[in-house]
């Protein structure tokens, strides 16, 4: 990575384990914008809802500071003409990690919210993508009575086989659930029922009601260390891959 100069810019905890991490390799950075830069590294999510950057400024100032044609490493990052952009929440390899280590946080949240184990609770888990896929089978570990709702018949075959519970997501209810998650990114369950724990993980809210916990971007939050420690695994790959063509 020596011919590598990095820059940062934004303020999260996930982003100061990551440049920790990368530090660590010996990978160089530089404090200041200057021309020497060739690679710059942002939050993961990287923009806030009005485009400025997470604990930082406005993306097009921080450019503007940088060398034209630079790498820029983010997630959910618009076109940026002219740049080569590495957007990570695009990556195959880390959008699979991240959705396990969102699992992970949403059952401690779970665990934490609770007056019971989990053993034997009831739970229903809103989607069968990434997320809702990592959180089942960890539930099911620990030996919850988990039901998936799913939109494919197929998918809801393949759940039965597997030994969970499936039911459709048209016409669902969450009735006689202790937790309820949700991770699809649409309003599934307008109204959800009342005395049970519910969690929506979705970038856009699919359950209405009262008392839900809108836990978006757990990993950052909860897990800055170990999602860190991905963003920065993931940018020495696609390094090491770009350096091998």
């Amino acid at each position: 990575m020596g011919n590598h100069i990095f820059y940062t810019a934004g303020n999260t905890a996930a982003l100061t384990c990551a440049i920790q991490r990368l530090k660590a390799t010996g990978c160089r950075f530089s404090s200041v914008p200057c021309a020497e830069v060739t690679d710059l590294i942002l939050p993961v999510p990287s923009l806030n809802p009005d485009g400025t950057v997470k604990g930082g400024e406005v993306l097009q100032d921080i450019l503007n500071a940088l060398p034209s044609g630079i790498t820029v490493y983010g997630g959910n990052l618009p076109q940026l003409a002219g740049y080569r952009v590495r957007d990570l929440l695009k990556d195959p390899a880390y959008v699979a990690e991240n959705a396990y280590i969102t699992a992970h946080c949403a059952v401690r949240l779970a665990m934490e919210k609770l007056p019971i184990a989990l053993r034997g609770c009831k739970i229903l888990v809103i989607g069968w993508g990434r997320i809702g896929k990592c959180l089942a089978a960890l539930l099911k570990g620990l030996e919850a009575q988990v039901t998936v709702a799913a939109r494919k018949e197929a998918d809801r075959a393949m759940l039965s086989a597997l030994g969970y519970g499936a039911v459709p997501i048209e016409g669902l209810t969450g009735d006689s659930y202790r937790v309820i998650f949700n991770t699809v990114p649409v309003m599934v369950l307008p109204d959800t029922p009342e005395g049970c724990l519910k969690i929506d993980l979705a970038s856009t809210a699919g359950m209405g009601g009262n008392h839900i916990l809108h836990a978006r971007g757990l990993p950052g939050k909860d897990a800055p260390e170990t999602s860190g420690e991905l963003i920065a695994r993931t940018i020495l790959r696609l390094l090491y891959k770009e350096a091998a063509l």
